[in-house]
């Protein structure tokens, strides 16, 4: 299993797999990229990226959907058995049943070709604030760990770990950062756009409906671990976090 990503140190750039097989595509994300101050690797194959994950263990991957020798729907799968790293899609498909699909196999975000690529910097900036963010505050919090403790869920924030029914839950990313947002008010509703600003950030360029795809993923995670549902849908609204505190 490949090593989780993590925060890496001031002096090193952050490393930005791209796997599409559009040399032109390849050609100007990593001149924007590297413009940004990021470390850009290229591929243009399923297999190769696979391969270039493992040796490069890359911060985040920008990955096509439409790929020679593997697709990257089957590509996003196999990273998420080895690993968590950050994935944002690229797809010619603009129907919403592919950016669900893709969601769902634990993609972080997705964007639709022809895409600005000023706009794809934005958008992996965004998604790696989230991780700076979130190492920041367990670094605030290392003398000592607030755990937040429920009937079916114990979830340490800091120490990113999770288990549900008493056993280690396997979460992406953003499914952790979800949870924990929805864990730190239980019993009171949040709306989508709370839910966006908290997780995805207030520069999040998708649509609401990445919520849902994440809160349903979350919810069938825990229940498939313990038999209950501990997220309640509170129609039009939001979602509200509903397991008991224990103790």
């Amino acid at each position: 299993m490949l090593p989780s990503p993590h925060p890496p140190p001031s002096t090193r750039p952050a490393t930005i797999l791209v796997v599409d097989d559009e040399p032109s595509i390849r050609t100007v994300a990593r001149a924007y990229l590297e413009q940004a101050g990021y470390r850009v690797v290229c591929t243009d194959n399923g297999p190769d990226a696979l391969l270039q994950a493992e040796a490069e263990l890359p911060d985040l991957v920008v990955l096509d959907l439409n790929l020679p020798g593997m697709d990257g729907m089957e590509v996003a799968a196999r990273l998420r058995e080895r690993s968590d790293v950050y994935i944002v899609m690229l797809s010619a498909r603009t129907e919403e049943a592919d950016r669900v699909a893709g969601l769902r196999l634990g993609a972080d975000d997705y964007l639709t070709k022809p895409f600005s690529p000023r706009e794809l910097v934005a958008r992996v900036d965004a998604v790696l604030r989230r991780r700076r963010g979130g190492a920041a505050a367990g670094a605030a919090a290392e003398a000592g760990r607030h755990v937040l403790r429920f009937q079916h869920v114990v979830i340490d924030p800091d120490g990113r770990d999770v288990r549900a029914g008493g056993q280690p839950l396997e979460l992406t990313p953003t499914e952790f950062e979800l949870l924990v947002a929805l864990a730190r008010h239980p019993n009171q509703t949040l709306t989508r756009e709370q839910l966006i600003d908290r997780v995805w950030g207030a520069d999040f360029y998708g649509t609401d409906r990445v919520v849902d795809v994440y809160v349903g993923q979350v919810r069938r995670k825990i229940e498939a671990a313990t038999g209950a549902n501990v997220i309640a849908t509170v129609r039009g609204v939001g979602y509200r976090f509903t397991d008991a505190r224990d103790g």
